[in-house]
């Protein structure tokens, strides 16, 4: 069984704060009607004392005169007109002489002349004793347990001389009615007072309660290495839970810059160490390389000026040359000089690509607008698009297309690719441009690396967004001499 206490605050406030509404209005409710009901009862009272003292001082001349009839007369005289118009009107008014046997009285059918007090019941015969023991002159309210009247007793005296007791009765129901009609009111203005303060109060519960669940939930997601804020206008007040929220989000802040750098800090340390080990590898390799590009220069001398060899020689000097740039980029404190990138390079590049993209029957289309020379090594930035264009040739599909948008614009140049294909999973993507890491099976992951370093030391940005089943990458690069 859940405990009340376990509940969630969103219902735990609104819930707590209904039974307390719910309960001060029963409190205040059951008080104005116990009040009412002493109003009405002491009105009851107060009225029939003072009718009784004016109808003593009339009786006493009758009784003393032995006028029944006239005492009669008086005792009734209160009781004309209807009960609706008055309903405090007595029941019953007796005249009692010394014997306190009845001299006279209001309905003489029900209770004759001359007939003993205490031989009419059992509860007349207890109020007989009552008015006995209680020889004071006041009007005493004589209301006992079990009585099914109230009575209030007024000595028929003048001048100390007392000939009997005035005994005006009223049955205990006498003024239900208006008790019940201003408990129906009371009942009516506590359940209005209900209506109107329990959606209020639900509502203002579950907006203090919801906020502080939104900071629980964050907080817990924050212990278990998610760094998610609550979401943004959860809570806008500048209250305590106000300050709370901005603390909160201060803290996931830092802590989120906290991880970010120590994720940079392992990423700059395990690139330095490949760094180190490719600079080492770049060194053995630059030898044979320039002793290839010797012989080249050899041969084309001895070509005889035949223009096919020429130019497969120039194109195989081109990629040599790239390769010599390429190995230098992974050579981080190198500095690559070369010429400046033209649009005939675009064009090698999908050259020396159409043979692979034939293979998967993969289409590349690249979009140019560069016309002149661009102040950017072209080595570089040939290796940039090659890596490109070839890792979307292989993430993407059969049949596919791979795009490509270059531009050349405000001193800037920008290198945009697409290609449809599966998405990169989430893993993947956090170690994208790291050595060895690839995001399918026919990759060794150092293309995206060496364009990384590239894109680096050209003092540029490289983005990638993977959704959809559309992967895109972009370059921004600064054009001008290389940092």
């Amino acid at each position: 069984m859940i405990s009340i206490f376990n509940l969630s605050f969103r219902y735990k406030i609104p819930l707590w704060g209904s039974a307390l509404i719910v309960a001060a209005t029963v409190a205040v409710s059951a008080t104005l009607i116990a009040q009412s009901y002493d109003d009405l009862r002491s009105d009851m009272l107060s009225s029939s004392a003072s009718l009784g003292r004016t109808l003593a001082k009339t009786l006493f001349s009758a009784i003393l005169q032995d006028e029944i009839w006239q005492a009669f007369e008086i005792l009734r005289a209160p009781l004309h007109g209807d009960a609706s118009v008055n309903p405090l009107r007595p029941e019953m008014i007796l005249a009692l002489d010394r014997q306190q046997k009845v001299f006279a009285s209001s309905h003489p059918k029900a209770v004759p002349m001359l007939t003993e007090l205490r031989r009419l019941d059992g509860e007349y015969a207890r109020l007989a004793d009552l008015v006995g023991a209680r020889p004071e002159p006041d009007a005493p309210i004589i209301d006992f347990a079990g009585a099914q009247r109230i009575y209030v007793a007024i000595p028929i005296a003048d001048e100390g001389a007392r000939l009997g007791t005035l005994v005006i009765v009223h049955s205990n129901e006498v003024f239900l009615d208006r008790f019940r009609n201003v408990a129906w009111r009371s009942t009516g203005i506590g359940l209005l007072v209900l209506a109107v303060l329990l959606p209020l109060n639900w509502y203002w519960g579950r907006r203090t309660a919801v906020p502080l669940v939104e900071l629980a939930r964050s907080t817990g997601d924050v212990a278990r290495g998610s760094l998610r804020e609550p979401p943004p206008g959860t809570y806008a007040y500048r209250d305590e839970i106000g300050e709370l929220y901005e603390a909160f989000g201060v803290m996931v802040r830092a802590l989120r810059e906290k991880a970010e750098l120590e994720q940079e800090m392992i990423r700059s340390e395990r690139l330095a160490a490949v760094g180190r080990l490719s600079a080492g590898l770049a060194h053995e390799i630059n030898n044979p390389l320039a002793g290839m590009l010797v012989a080249l220069d050899n041969f084309k001398r001895r070509a005889d000026g035949d223009e096919r060899i020429l130019k497969t020689v120039a194109m195989i000097e081109r990629g040599l040359g790239q390769i010599r740039d390429t190995v230098g980029a992974m050579m981080v404190e190198a500095r690559v000089k070369s010429r400046d990138f033209v649009a005939h390079d675009i064009e090698d590049v999908q050259m020396l690509l159409a043979g692979e993209a034939h293979k998967r029957t993969v289409t590349i289309r690249i979009d140019s607008n560069i016309t002149g020379p661009v102040p950017l090594p072209a080595s570089l930035v040939r290796q940039v698009l090659m890596n490109l264009l070839l890792n979307g040739l292989q993430a993407s599909t059969e049949r596919g297309v791979v795009r490509c948008h270059i531009l050349h614009e405000d001193q800037r140049l920008s290198i945009d690719t697409e290609n449809s294909g599966r998405d990169i999973p989430p893993e993947v993507a956090a170690h994208m441009f790291e050595p060895f890491v690839s995001g399918h099976e026919a990759g060794h992951g150092l293309g995206l690396w060496v364009t990384y370093q590239i894109v680096s030391q050209l003092g540029g940005q490289i983005e990638v967004r993977s959704e959809g089943g559309i992967t895109r990458f972009r370059i921004d690069l600064p054009t001008g001499e290389a940092k």
